[in-house]
């Protein structure tokens, strides 16, 4: 974690080049599209299996803040109960020990709002494949700092403005940096030293390392 704690420090330098954007939106479109029609016979077991697993819709749709501070629609497969909002207040209150844990974080271990074909979904991320159309939109970048909602701005101060100088990542550094093991603090010090060091390698750097990390740990 020592990395972690110079970014947190603040030991950065160079900046986003905005020059070399052009290539990076080639290289998202370009590896978008292969991954979608690769995966399109699992997009369609994955709906067959949320539509089979409870009620509600099969996409989940969210408000995020994007690239100029613009905000846009985040699709993702849907992984939670109906009225999930209420079911985690009244979860909360009944658990308050965990309120901590979900300030932090804004994620809790054992979320109770969470279905069964959920829970499997996140754990291999899998429910975030939708967004490959928000990539092939423009909405988002194949890697990038991991889309925020407009609650969050306020935990990322001064460097929310690094933040919005590019779109907003289906994977990024936080990610494979130790994602649900870190610190807000610490995620806000990735996404920052990822702007400020931006390249095509450190991108391909980061897309390598997702696979394995997905396969062998996931999300929760």
């Amino acid at each position: 974690m020592a990395i972690i704690e110079a970014l947190v420090r603040g030991e950065a330098g160079s900046s986003y080049r905005p020059e070399v954007r052009p290539a990076k939106r080639a290289l998202d479109i370009s590896l978008a599209l292969v991954c979608g029609l690769l995966t399109l016979p699992l997009l369609f077991a994955i709906v067959v299996l949320i539509v089979l697993d409870s009620p509600g819709g099969v996409i989940f749709a969210q408000t995020r803040v994007g690239l100029g501070g613009r905000p846009f629609k985040l699709w993702k497969f849907r992984t939670m109960v109906r009225n999930a909002e209420g079911r985690l207040a009244e979860y909360l209150t009944a658990h308050p020990e965990l309120r901590e844990e979900w300030n932090q974080t804004q994620k809790l271990r054992n979320d109770p709002r969470v279905t069964r074909v959920g829970r499997l979904l996140r754990k291999t991320s899998l429910d975030e494949l939708p967004q490959l159309w928000n990539v092939l939109r423009g909405d988002m970048s194949l890697v990038g700092p991991r889309p925020i909602v407009s609650d969050e701005i306020s935990r990322y101060g001064e460097n929310f403005f690094l933040y919005t100088r590019v779109r907003p990542g289906f994977t990024g550094l936080w990610q494979v940096s130790g994602r649900n093991d870190t610190s807000y603090t610490q995620r806000v010090a990735l996404d920052s030293y990822y702007v400020r060091h931006w390249s095509l390698w450190l991108d391909f750097s980061i897309l390598a390392r997702t696979v394995p990390l997905v396969l062998g740990r996931g999300a929760y």
